[in-house]
């Protein structure tokens, strides 16, 4: 039996070299390269599209776009595309690369052609928001604030320089415009009619995340409490590998980096009883379940492999 083929187009970047790496565990599958030369050469990727099952889209939105028109272009011949840019993650056409966001996800994804991979950031807050909109305790049109903190290693090429060579802040907040790119699909498939106002940052720490959705629970319907709400991330999350919903730390301190270079996402919920609030916590590596890891996730369910396996496995595997 042939081995699947991949072509990781854009593989010299931080994304890129994560899915390289990863796959290079992976048994079952070739990856293919171009010479360095040859990789601005839309003729020489087209040929080496057309060779492979799969490719990997890790460019900037604007040459992603033409990267999977490239693909297209071939017709019957076109290999399955994972889109891991902005670029195509709200439109219809393409598959939400979230395989543990609701029962079923995976086998879409599984019998997709077109996959985009989805945000660091909208990973986390889709995972906490998705099951408690779906459940009715958190309504559609509710005022959602989503803050999260980032390694610089998510930010690319200059701010890894400005941290690694410059030394770099210790923290700032960043995108106060409130127009950051992972917005359209945080809403989207949080199932929100009312745009979130997101407030990224990012610490002086190469990886490693935290997402945080604070909560007023009598503002809510049916005035949840904590366990309610981690009743049903839970039940939500029932069989799934890389996704679990944790206690509560005792200490109430959660940090960013203790899951680095895992692709596990873990969620939390911190609750007040006594003053009625909550605060919703993913913790996740950025570069892992926030970007490669969920690349490689997605790569072996559209070609089949045990590595897709683990998004839902009493569900869809």
């Amino acid at each position: 039996m042939t081995k699947p083929s991949v072509f990781i187009d854009g593989e010299s970047g931080t994304t890129g070299l994560g899915i390289r790496d990863r796959l290079a565990a992976v048994p079952g599958v070739i990856v293919k390269s171009l010479p360095h030369a040859d990789r601005r050469d839309p003729a020489a990727r087209k040929d080496m599209m057309a060779q492979v099952d799969l490719v990997v889209l890790c460019l900037p939105d604007d040459a992603a776009v033409e990267s999977a028109a490239l693909a297209a272009s071939l017709g019957s011949a076109a290999p399955k595309v994972l889109d891991a840019s902005t670029a195509h993650r709200v439109n219809p056409d393409w598959v939400y690369g979230f395989p543990e966001m609701v029962p079923g996800q995976a086998g879409l994804i599984a019998a997709a052609h077109k996959v985009a991979n989805p945000g660091c950031y909208p990973t986390g807050a889709i995972g906490l928001i998705r099951p408690l909109v779906d459940a009715g305790l958190v309504p559609r049109d509710y005022p959602v604030s989503v803050n999260a903190v980032s390694g610089y290693s998510g930010g690319g090429k200059s701010m890894i320089q400005a941290h690694e060579t410059e030394g770099g802040p210790a923290f700032e907040l960043y995108a106060l415009g409130l127009e950051h790119k992972h917005l359209p699909e945080m809403q989207a498939y949080a199932r929100l009619t009312r745009r979130p106002i997101f407030v990224p940052s990012v610490a002086h720490c190469r990886q490693g995340m935290l997402v945080s959705v604070p909560l007023h629970l009598d503002t809510l319907p049916g005035h949840p409490t904590g366990a309610d709400l981690h009743a049903v991330l839970e039940a939500h999350y029932v069989g799934c590998e890389l996704v679990s919903v944790a206690a509560p730390q005792p200490d109430g301190k959660l940090q960013a980096e203790a899951l680095n270079d895992t692709d596990s996402l873990e969620l939390y919920v911190h609750v007040n009883e006594k003053q009625r609030q909550a605060v919703l916590v993913a913790r996740l590596d950025n570069l892992g379940k926030g970007a490669s890891g969920a690349a490689v996730q997605n790569i072996g369910l559209m070609l089949g492999l045990r590595a897709g396996v683990g998004a839902r496995e009493t569900t869809d595997a």
